[in-house]
């Protein structure tokens, strides 16, 4: 019984192992669509302050992101922001959002090109 709970453990985290690679290959993949280090996904807070230049926003937005229901609120402003700088719908913003297992790949290895949308 003991070492069907540890077959258990390891595959859980082999898969999330396998998520979180791909997932760094996709946002590296998307940061240099953008002009930016790739390796930057690697270092926390330095890849949200990219995210957000990436969304045309401040990097000072990364202490509102702390701030509850603040936070939330601009995570979605930033969100569908940076969707509308690689030139995708505020729809496809929304997918990123909530769907973003599929929309962030779809953004990385597809043709969509960032060009920075100007106020």
């Amino acid at each position: 019984m003991e070492a069907s709970y540890q077959t258990a453990g390891l595959s859980s985290t082999i898969f999330m192992l396998v998520v979180a690679l791909f997932f760094i290959v996709t946002f590296w993949k998307i940061y240099v669509k953008a002009g930016l280090p790739g390796w930057g996904v690697l270092i926390p807070i330095y890849n949200t302050i990219l995210f957000l230049k990436m969304a045309g926003k401040p990097w000072w937005w990364i202490f509102l992101l702390f701030i509850p229901i603040v936070g939330f609120i601009v995570a979605i402003i930033a969100i569908i922001a940076f969707a509308h700088n690689f030139g995708k719908s505020t729809g496809f913003g929304i997918g990123l959002l909530f769907l973003g297992l599929i929309f962030y790949p779809i953004l990385a290895f597809g043709k969509a090109e960032y060009k920075p949308v100007t106020s």
